[in-house]
């Protein structure tokens, strides 16, 4: 199956939703919630995301403490050698994090950024795997029109249940499991369909003629308003306000787009050390 071209009749998971829910605020967090998941799933990193980040925050904070203890004057010896020994042992372990917390959170910089740019995201793939035309696994996105709002991005209740609804049906198909699974470090790609005029260099660059291999089945959702009709009828029988408008349908002029900011699994040895 080629990576353009399926019609909407073709997602085999519907994620259904209130109406005038599905706002870009609830897009990018159900991505970065997918996003987190895949990575887990899939045996790249070693606990889900949320825990790595918690951990990351109370290395580098008490990194800061160490050297203010540290650099204190009067201390025993056995004491101050406890501690510097303390010190680098944090280092190591915010080193062996820092590279991934830093490239997620430039993705949903990136993520946030394009949203703005892009109100509403139609379509998107996450692959995991040497490069988007190797893929080992493809988690395919698609997003039926919404509410345009401003980008505030705070979590919503809304968002955590689509999100815990969505990875509930992927684990139901049996993604990540053991089976399907990948012993190795891997990377994760981004990629997007946008306007042709989309001009982000720093955070996108395109890829007109994406195709992902056919010999892999993706897993796809489709997230949707229940009154997702009466809303397109209603907008036929007369004006809106700006703030309720439907997006336009999706224009011939879209082209994929890839996110330049790769996930790149941690290393066996650096899994084997939270075992």
């Amino acid at each position: 199956m080629e990576g353009t071209g399926e019609s909407a009749t073709e997602f085999m998971n519907i994620i259904e939703t209130a109406s005038d829910s599905l706002d870009s605020s609830v897009i990018f967090h159900i991505v970065t919630d997918i996003l987190g998941f895949v990575l887990y799933m899939h045996q790249q990193i070693p606990s889900v995301l949320q825990d790595i980040s918690l951990e990351f925050d109370e290395m580098q904070n008490e990194y800061k403490d160490l050297d203010m203890v540290v650099s204190q004057a009067e201390m025993k010896p056995s004491l101050r050698r406890k501690h510097f020994s303390r010190r680098r042992e944090v280092k190591q372990g915010i080193k062996r994090l820092e590279k991934l917390m830093t490239t997620i959170a430039d993705f949903r910089i990136a993520l946030q950024l394009l949203i703005t740019e892009v109100p509403h995201i139609d379509r998107l793939i996450l692959v995991l795997g040497p490069s988007p035309l190797r893929p080992l696994h493809l988690y395919e996105l698609c997003f039926s029109r919404g509410r345009i709002v401003s980008a505030e991005f705070s979590r919503t209740k809304v968002a955590d249940a689509l999100s815990r609804k969505a990875i509930r049906t992927l684990i139901s198909r049996g993604a990540g499991s053991n089976g399907n699974s990948y012993a190795g470090p891997s990377k994760l790609f981004l990629l997007v369909q946008a306007p042709s005029s989309l001009n982000m260099p720093l955070h996108f660059l395109p890829k007109r003629d994406f195709r992902y291999n056919k010999k892999i089945v993706p897993y796809k959702l489709r997230f949707k308003s229940r009154s997702e009709h009466v809303e397109l009828n209603a907008r036929a029988d007369g004006p809106h306000t700006a703030s309720s408008m439907l997006t336009e349908p999706i224009s011939d002029n879209n082209i994929w787009f890839q996110c330049r900011h790769i996930v790149k699994g941690l290393t066996s040895k650096a899994l084997s050390t939270e075992e």
